[in-house]
């Protein structure tokens, strides 16, 4: 028996499928379409599938297909991985079908896709804030759902994003030697963030900050700054003890104890 090549039988299944796909395009039975829309969405396929659907949004409107259909829809933007429509057509649906058994999967998901959105912490957050608001929102409407806790870590790793945007900011004062620009920013970074991981690194921050503004002030300032600094050790050494740190902060206090006048041409207003 003479063997087929495989080429052959590829090209054969892949005539079958276009035939097959081709006869539900135009096709009038509903049902059929409806059928044909669902298996394609398993395998997965979503360039066939989601023609279909789209289709059928309108074919099946005020018919008890219209709910599935519309759940199909949405998932397949998600299975494709466009978030910003799947987001939009799974918020729809659960809004749509509140009743729905998929009503709570999809209010998830629709979060989800916003966490999906979220871009690294150097830029723009709104998608992250927005997932917040959407997972905090989902856990509020579900109390009892069995994603609660991933809901949670979500928001964790969301918040942890937010977190670590404030404090490079607030670091970008100190490192363009706007001293005391940045000990205020790094200040508001730890009310807004009292428990963060970089709690140490701020505070130690702080303490560099105010050093190298009264080191480098003007004289009718050094006194008032200096004592400034003095307090910023104080709060470090308080807080963090054992740091790692400790013999960079007790340089800076010496200098603080016993500073020394610099020509004018150095002193910062």
């Amino acid at each position: 028996m003479r063997k087929i090549p495989l080429y052959a039988l590829l090209a054969a299944l892949l005539l079958t499928s276009c035939s097959e796909f081709g006869k539900a395009v135009k096709s009038t039975d509903v049902k059929y379409k409806y059928r044909m829309a669902v298996q394609y969405f398993e395998k997965p396929d979503y360039d066939r599938a989601m023609p279909l659907l789209e289709e059928l949004l309108s074919l099946t409107r005020g018919d008890t297909l219209f709910e599935p259909v519309s759940y199909y829809y949405a998932k397949g933007y998600f299975g494709m991985k466009d978030y910003i429509m799947a987001s939009y057509y799974l918020g729809n649906f659960s809004k749509t079908f509140r009743n729905s058994p998929h009503a709570e999967e999809c209010d998830f998901l629709a979060a989800y896709c916003h966490y999906k959105e979220s871009p690294e912490y150097e830029l723009d957050q709104r998608d992250t804030r927005t997932a917040i608001e959407k997972l905090e929102l989902f856990m509020v409407r579900y109390p009892e759902s069995a994603l609660q806790d991933s809901c949670l870590s979500l928001v964790g790793q969301l918040r942890l994003k937010l977190e670590k945007k404030d404090f490079a900011g607030a670091k970008q004062y100190l490192r363009l030697r706007y001293y005391q620009s940045a000990s205020e920013a790094l200040k508001s970074f730890l009310r807004t963030w009292p428990n963060s991981i970089y709690r140490e690194e701020a505070l130690f921050s702080i303490l560099q900050a105010d050093h190298d503004l009264a080191v480098n002030s003007v004289e009718a300032k050094k006194a008032e700054r200096t004592e400034a600094g003095i307090r910023s050790f104080n709060t470090f050494a308080d807080a963090f003890p054992n740091s790692a740190r400790m013999p960079q902060a007790r340089a800076m206090l010496r200098d603080l104890n016993a500073p020394q006048k610099r020509p004018h041409s150095q002193e910062t207003p």
